[in-house]
Parts: C-alpha cells; structure tokens; sequence
C-alpha cells in the first residue's frame, strides 16, 4: 500500500490554478523530499493531504484512508510540522508535548521526545515564548512525533534551524524512516533533501515536472558531470582529443588542468584512454557530479518555459499583453 497517492488532483482559487492535475504516489517507508519555489503548490498539496482545504477535482489518498472522506483517521496516523508553526507563549516547552499526548490519547514520555529533538532540560521548563527561531522549530518537530506517527508531513522542516540543527533533522529523518515511518516533507534546503531523501518531486506551477532518485534525476536530465584532469607538462594537444569524444563538451584549459562537462558516464574513463594513447600522462582526476541544485534550477526553468509556451499557444499570452497595451495619447 502507497502511503500517499493522488489522482488528477486540482485545487483552483478562482482563475489561479495552485496544484495542476497532481499524480503523484509515495512509497510506505521512504523519504520522499518535495520541491519547487515558492507558490509552486507545495504546501497546499500538503493541506489537500490533511483535509484543510478541499479539492476542486481529484482525490488524495493517505495511509489508506480518502484524505476527504475519512480526515480524522488520517489525523491519527499522521504527524504534522507545519510552515510557520507557532508556540502558546506562556506555555514551557515540555507542556506543548504533554498537551499533545493528552489531546492524542498516547503514552510518550515528553521528556524522551524533547531529548530526541535537542531541547536541552534548562530549556523544557521555560515559557516557550522565550525560545529563538530554531528552538521553537525543534519543540515543533517534537510535537510531530507525539504518538509514533506512521506518516510524518513536515512543512519546511529546517526553517530557522543552524547547521548543527539540520544535521540533527538530518540524523532523526533517517532514524524514523528506518524504524518504518514515511517521510514527506518540502524544503528549500537542497543539500539537505540531498541528504536524506530516497526520491524528489518537483513541483512547478502547480505541475510535476519530474519525480525520480536524485542519481535518476542526473541520468535523465543530462545535465552531467564536471571532470578536472592534471596532467604532466602542458596541455595544448589535450582539449582536442577529448572534445572529439562523445558526451564530452565545454572543454577548458589552464595551465596543466582540463576541466570538462560529461555528459556520459562511459566519457570519464574514455577521456583517460585516448589521452594515454595520445602519449600524455594523466596524474590525477576529479569528478564532481551535478548537484540537486543544478538539476533543480534546469528542471524548473524547463517547466517554467514549457508553461509559458502552453500559455502563447492557447492565446491568453497575446490577450494579457494587449490589455496592458497604452492608449495612444492625442
């Protein structure tokens, strides 16, 4: 059984379109990291997810359950950090999670959770109006793990959090999956859905414009790998040689280094062949792989392009422009 799964899911506000016909399905146990820039339909997805808004078409199922017909047995299967998320001032730390387990019904030790979340003891038992950004984000992840939730839904989770505080969201995001928990979150933090997720969606107007493994993502997006080879005495004759081969392109050098973009794995070891062959000695070689930052920006410009297209197709493009057209002025 998926622990999410969508058909033709759509949610319009008036003539804006905020999620575009969504099918999307997530795997019980994964962490599935959910991207796209801002307005691009994240969060609302999420609150079609959990029933906070309705969709105008389309259905979404979670853990088994219609999100719409059945919200409140989702809500109890499901663990929550919303965007934004906000403290009752006067409360300590430790009463938000106690408040939690009370209003669930369950038996955590809040203490434990606090613990797990890096809220230190001298922390617990202070108003929590008092706690900095990224306190108040740690106390909210707690609270999403009140009652061993088989789905976590996390918002942002790493808004206001330090790098010592990511790695910890980092570490704790692999623990739940590998004790069986699905993972579902949007974040801006590319390096860290680079870090834990096993798939990414991209999410773009609305629209998915890709859902794949990040190493999938490299393989079908083709935006390749940057190879840096230093060799022994110069380079002239070098850059000739390795841009004759395929899927090797954008070819520099400086000094004794060659830097080039492959855009084919079998390009690496081949550039090193011919290179040998061509009687020149490679004395070492870096290969950096596309970051999910280069592959995002790709995609979403694709799909942003794509959308733009659709629009001068259907006309609304050349309608939109003669509106604003001035007036002649006599």
């Amino acid at each position: 059984m998926a622990a999410i799964e969508t058909a033709g899911l759509t949610k319009r506000y008036g003539d804006v379109t905020a999620v575009d016909d969504l099918e999307l399905t997530v795997e019980e146990g994964e962490v599935f990291g959910f991207l796209g820039p801002n307005g691009a339909g994240k969060s609302t997805t999420i609150d079609l997810l959990l029933d906070f808004v309705r969709p105008t078409a389309g259905s979404a199922t979670v853990l088994g359950y219609d999100a719409q017909a059945a919200p409140q047995k989702v809500s109890q299967r499901v663990g929550v950090l919303p965007e934004g998320f906000d403290v009752y001032p006067r409360l300590t730390g430790r009463r938000h999670v106690e408040f939690a387990i009370e209003t669930t019904d369950a038996d955590d030790d809040p203490d434990a959770i606090l613990e797990r979340v890096g809220l230190e003891p001298d922390a617990r038992d202070r108003p929590a109006g008092e706690y900095s950004t990224g306190m108040r984000q740690r106390l909210a992840t707690g609270i999403a793990l009140v009652g061993d939730p088989d789905l976590l839904l996390m918002d942002e989770p790493a808004s206001g959090l330090d790098p010592h505080g990511i790695r910890d969201l980092q570490t704790l995001v692999r623990e739940e999956a590998d004790a069986g928990t699905t993972v579902f979150f949007s974040s801006h933090i590319l390096e860290h859905v680079e870090a834990v997720c096993d798939r990414v969606g991209v999410l773009v107007d609305g629209q998915l414009a890709a859902v794949d493994t990040i190493a999938g993502l490299r393989a079908s997006v083709g935006t390749g790998a940057t190879m840096e080879l230093t060799l022994a005495g110069r380079v002239d004759r070098a850059a000739e040689t390795v841009a004759a081969l395929e899927g090797v392109t954008d070819v520099t050098t400086t000094g004794s280094t060659l830097e080039c973009l492959v855009t084919h794995p079998r390009a690496k070891a081949l550039a090193v062949t011919e290179l040998e062959d061509a009687g020149m000695t490679v004395r070492d070689l870096r290969v950096e792989d596309a970051s999910l930052e280069s592959l995002y920006t790709t995609l979403t410009d694709e799909q942003a392009a794509d959308v733009a297209a659709e629009a001068l197709e259907d006309g609304s493009g050349s309608d939109t422009n003669a509106e604003h057209e001035p007036e002649a002025v006599g």
